[in-house]
């Protein structure tokens, strides 16, 4: 076999069925061992970006490998954005590009470009094979590298050449992970013990390490009442009577006001993110932590712990919860205090109730969360909508809410949900999107209409970059500045266009019947829900300001409001 018959190969021995790509010429030969290869399927999507973005999406959803391929030159560089949200999110992917031919490396040659220097700072690892006979080792060490540990993407550029060489190597052994031992939890358990008032903090690494259930067991046998960051919404489910829902800049005042409060944070698989902590040195004041992660460069990076335990995220909880069931917390008064927290400072506003009056984001939201189906996966872009989704939708799993966490890449929405529908061809997968993140990468339409992938589009469209524009308002006296979206195409008609069967709504009495025509329907199609310019989201904490800072929605009229900020 030559190099890139090797690659399909090592695709087959790990069970790699779907990977997306977009063909030219220094991966042609790859794209040519393709054509004799029935058992992977490649997804071609209408950019490169959207390559990386839909394995992404593909990887959150699955829990699997997201594998994207490209040539060089500008194929590479517009897979960068993709692998920069992966690698900021920690999501495993394999990234493949072809590069120009071994001679000519260094000569300024046609679509060369310098992938390893510039993906340095964002990927876990990269290589620039130099010898055929190296690609099937290779290959087994990065996809184990991409899964293992803190997973992230990682990157082999190949030359043409090598692709075409014929590799005598004979097929490596699958790398085995080594089981991981559980840390002494003497220490943790004691100041567990001792706290008033504890409070269990989660994130992304949850689902990372496939360690739903075990998180969900802890959370039950200790009862403490919980706070998510946005990649950790979804770890506790949608019926733990504790969980206070997301912290942080745009979280619940109930959530940021236990942090305020509590004497221990629990902290599992979350690593103390700025939008979640606000003014660091004002995040938990009065805590102490037990700080659980599976990267080491995590713990005490942005704030000195008590306890560090590092390794197996599910085995550590899992001794946790032994412990919790032979010795239950006594912790009722906080836990009461914080369900009255719960009620008062939740996301628990009410719908209006007038039919002809305008759509809401939260309101539109929140009869998407009523009507879905729990298996429902949501895939969301960046701004004001993402946050809406995030407040209001109440997710069953983690891997339910696809969203873009430490890069806030818009156009992501759209090629993940693309991506999702390939990881599980039969659950309901809904990209709810914004009117300038969808057309960051509206190409992929036709992606949906190749594949006849049965998505469901959501554009809730205020006509500019809402988000952009709230903090104009806020933090910059409302001096906007190039936000309006006035310009949009007809959404319905360009859907159209691509064979999407599309829907308009902008009243409240229509917000129902959309959402059921859309899940009803046996294919894809758009809903384009008009909503106002000058909604915001709230509360919202100022950039740089501490969490205990918020700011809620003025009790004013919108007009009054502009006056007064003006």
């Amino acid at each position: 076999m030559n190099g890139a018959q090797h690659i399909l190969d090592a695709f087959h021995r790990h069970h790699i069925g779907t990977v997306f790509g977009y063909p030219g010429g220094c991966i042609m030969p790859l794209y040519d061992a393709l054509v004799d290869d029935v058992g992977v399927e490649h997804v071609l999507c209408r950019h490169e970006q959207a390559c990386a973005l839909a394995a992404d999406g593909y990887a959150r959803a699955s829990g699997k490998l997201g594998v994207c391929i490209a040539t060089s030159g500008p194929g590479a560089t517009n897979l960068i954005t993709g692998v920069a949200n992966a690698h900021r999110d920690s999501i495993p992917m394999l990234v493949i590009t072809g590069q120009v031919a071994s001679g000519m490396i260094g000569t300024d040659a046609f679509q060369e470009t310098d992938v390893l220097g510039m993906t340095l700072g964002i990927v876990k690892h990269s290589y620039l094979v130099d010898s055929a006979e190296d690609i099937p080792a290779i290959m087994e060490e990065a996809m184990a590298l991409a899964q293992s540990g803190r997973p992230g993407p990682v990157w082999i550029d190949i030359p043409k050449d090598i692709l075409l060489t014929d590799v005598k190597t004979p097929t490596p052994e699958q790398t085995q992970t080594p089981s991981a031992s559980t840390p002494d939890l003497s220490e943790a358990l004691a100041m567990l013990r001792e706290a008033k008032r504890p409070l269990l903090y989660s994130g992304g690494g949850v689902s990372l390490a496939n360690a739903e259930d075990s998180f969900r067991a802890f959370a039950e046998a200790s009862a403490m009442p919980g706070v998510a960051t946005l990649k950790g919404i979804g770890n506790a489910g949608k019926h733990n009577p504790n969980d206070l829902g997301m912290l942080g800049m745009h979280g619940s005042r109930a959530a940021n006001r236990a942090v305020e409060e509590c004497d221990l944070l629990f902290i599992v698989g979350a690593r103390l993110d700025d939008r979640a902590t606000g003014k660091l040195d004002g995040f938990a004041p009065n805590a102490r932590t037990i700080h659980i992660d599976a990267d080491a460069a995590e713990i005490n990076k942005l704030r000195a712990t008590d306890v560090a335990l590092r390794g197996d995220l599910s085995g550590i909880l899992t001794a946790f919860t032994h412990e919790m069931e032979a010795q239950p917390l006594a912790i009722d008064d906080w836990r009461t205090q914080c369900q009255t927290w719960r009620t008062t400072g939740g996301f628990q506003a009410a719908d209006n109730e007038e039919p002809l009056a305008p759509i809401t984001g939260p309101a539109f939201i929140r009869q998407l969360s009523r009507i879905t189906p729990d298996n429902a996966i949501i895939a969301c872009d960046v701004g004001q909508h993402q946050m809406w989704v995030a407040q209001h939708y109440h997710f069953n799993h983690p891997r339910h809410h696809l969203t873009s966490g430490g890069l806030g890449t818009m156009g992501y929405g759209l090629p993940a949900a693309i991506g999702a529908q390939f990881a599980d061809r039969q659950s309901t997968v809904i990209n709810v999107t914004g009117d300038g993140s969808f057309m960051m990468n509206a190409q992929e339409l036709a992606t949906i209409r190749r594949y006849n992938l049965p998505l469901k589009l959501i554009i809730l469209d205020n006509q500019c970059l809402g988000m952009v524009r709230q903090q104009q308002e806020l933090f910059y006296n409302n001096r906007e500045s190039q936000i309006d979206l006035d310009d949009n195409p007809d959404f319905v008609a360009m859907a159209r266009a691509f064979d999407i069967p599309s829907l308009h709504i902008e009243r409240t009495d229509q917000i129902r019947r959309g959402i059921e025509t859309i899940l009803a329907y046996d294919g894809p199609m758009l809903l384009h829900v008009a909503i106002s310019r000058e909604e915001n989201v709230w509360p919202i904490v100022k950039p740089g300001a501490s969490n205990k800072e918020m700011i809620d929605e003025p009790k004013r009229t919108t007009t009054a409001k502009k006056e007064q900020v003006a």
